[in-house]
């Protein structure tokens, strides 16, 4: 119980300092940027890949010495 209280007023001194909205508006633009940052990796993911899936099927396939 005595974590529960602690919890809460550390909550309270977190919205009463002037560092909290700071706080808030860098954990938006990180989750933003985290946002950002996977749909471009999603993006360029599924062109790399078929990328790689063109080549192999250009090479000839691996069936042993000739």
């Amino acid at each position: 119980m005595k974590w529960l209280i602690r919890a809460v007023h550390m909550g309270a001194s977190f919205w009463a300092d002037q560092e909290g909205p700071t706080v808030t508006e860098y954990a938006v633009m990180l989750a933003l940027i985290i946002i950002v940052a996977l749909a471009a990796i999603t993006l360029l993911g599924t062109k790399v890949k078929t990328i790689f899936t063109d080549a192999e099927k250009g090479l000839p396939s691996g069936g042993g010495p000739p």
